[in-house]
């Protein structure tokens, strides 16, 4: 019997976590977490296109430097962020059931660390990425796409832990 294997193209991301939140150090402590507390219409859209196997550029934002930090990968596609049914929780939705749920989000695993965060100042004044998303004034979105080039180029240029 001849099975025949349809393949998937990887989608590539790129998310933004608060280092005092969570870290590229505390995905690795912990192996995997679900990426729960996104409350952005665009930023959950984006979740709900993300794949198994999908990778994940991680990026600390509010840090010094701002930049990227290492690589995640999807482990779990979509499914309801637990956090908006919480009564209490800081990231509670009222208007969202489990019946209806509005918040959606994916879990990641650690995949690497790199030596030393690729700086969002060095991504704004590389012609090679300064397409990026992330280098766009004004974009905050937590969760958004990278083209594989861009990703591509980033592992090649990151010194990795």
């Amino acid at each position: 019997m001849i099975f025949c294997a349809t393949i998937y193209p990887m989608n590539y991301w790129l998310i933004k976590s608060e280092v005092d939140c969570y870290s590229i150090d505390d995905l690795e402590h912990d192996g995997a977490t679900p990426w729960e507390g996104v409350r952005n219409y665009q930023a959950r859209n984006y979740m709900r296109g993300m794949a198994v196997g999908d990778r994940a550029l991680f990026y600390h934002s509010n840090s010094k430097p701002l930049g990227i930090a290492g690589v995640a990968r999807v482990v779990a596609g979509p499914h309801a962020d637990e956090t908006q049914f919480r009564s209490g929780d800081e990231y509670h939705d009222a208007k969202s059931t489990r019946a209806n749920p509005i918040w959606q989000c994916v879990d990641f695993a650690f995949v690497q660390k790199f030596d030393s965060v690729v700086t969002l100042k060095d991504l704004k004044l590389d012609p090679q990425t300064a397409g990026m998303v992330v280098c766009q004034t004004g974009s905050r979105l937590s969760v958004q796409p990278v083209s594989e080039a861009h990703f591509l180029y980033i592992m090649e240029s990151a010194s990795v832990h």
